[in-house]
């Protein structure tokens, strides 16, 4: 049999709001992908559309759970890195990176800051910035339009873009020395949306899924999660990025059919056996 990959999630933990790890760790261990977890802070819920949250930052324990990883011979197949908590937690993943990272394994970096042409409520611009030298690094990066708009100093344009603008962001966040670029939350049309890819060749794919009129809480996460599950499963670039769209449009359309509330997550759970057919698991 095929010894199991290895994946390590470098994210936060907010006990409610299905996000961060609380999410990344029963995806990419329902792929079949053993998932070790890095956390970079513990909260109560997540930061949007809650008030009076608990917030732990781990920031300090990082580089001590780093250093005992690298004495037991620790080896990672990749290293998803998500939610960071401040711009010396960048620091300190981009030194996890060199510790950890060989030719034989891939970094995947989700730039966790921003949506809706706003950062989040912990981060600004030089945090973006600070960001940007990580992706820098990575095998591929996954950021939504905000995120990649801060990461290259374009102006945010909502609801439905043009293909000129998305294909003018793929090449400029390519052109900051990441291998590939998953873009998402892309829209050419009102009642589709989807993501883009662009590799070193500079060939831009797409893929569309049907549009749910709701902004829900955790989705990038859900996205990067079965993504990971996808590609190390040997699925290509391509094939992880339409998985992920189609699991994830699934799980919103799950959810707006069963609750009215956006910020509690979405219904992720009872999709995973449809994620496990994909993947032929199942």
């Amino acid at each position: 049999m095929e010894k199991q990959k290895r994946l390590v999630a470098i994210n936060d933990i907010s006990g409610f709001g299905r996000c961060s790890l609380t999410v990344a760790s029963p995806i990419i261990s329902s792929c079949g992908i053993e998932c070790v977890c890095m956390p970079t802070a513990v909260l109560s819920t997540h930061t949007g559309g809650f008030s009076g949250y608990t917030y732990r930052d781990l920031t300090s324990d990082m580089p001590l759970i780093t250093e005992h990883w690298k004495s037991i011979n620790l080896k990672f197949d990749a290293i998803y890195s998500g939610f960071l908590g401040s711009i010396e937690q960048i620091d300190i993943v981009k030194d996890f990176v060199k510790k950890f990272k060989t030719e034989n394994n891939i970094l995947i970096a989700d730039p966790c800051m921003a949506d809706l042409g706003k950062m989040y409520v912990l981060f600004n611009e030089e945090f973006a910035k600070k960001m940007t030298s990580l992706c820098s690094l990575a095998d591929i990066i996954l950021p939504n339009i905000t995120e990649a708009c801060f990461m290259t100093d374009t102006e945010y344009i909502d609801g439905v873009q043009s293909q000129e603008y998305i294909e003018t962001l793929l090449n400029r966040l390519l052109d900051l020395g990441v291998k590939n670029v998953i873009l998402t939350g892309v829209s050419f049309h009102e009642n589709k949306i989807g993501a883009a890819c662009i590799g070193e060749d500079r060939k831009i794919q797409y893929y569309f899924n049907e549009k749910i009129p709701e902004n829900y809480h955790g989705t990038g996460d859900v996205f990067a999660s079965a993504f990971s599950g996808a590609l190390l499963n040997g699925f290509s670039l391509y094939e992880s990025m339409c998985v992920a769209v189609r699991f994830t449009c699934d799980c919103i359309k799950r959810t707006k059919e069963s609750s009215p509330d956006t910020h509690y997550g979405v219904d992720f759970e009872r999709g995973i056996p449809y994620l496990l057919k994909e993947l032929k698991k199942i």
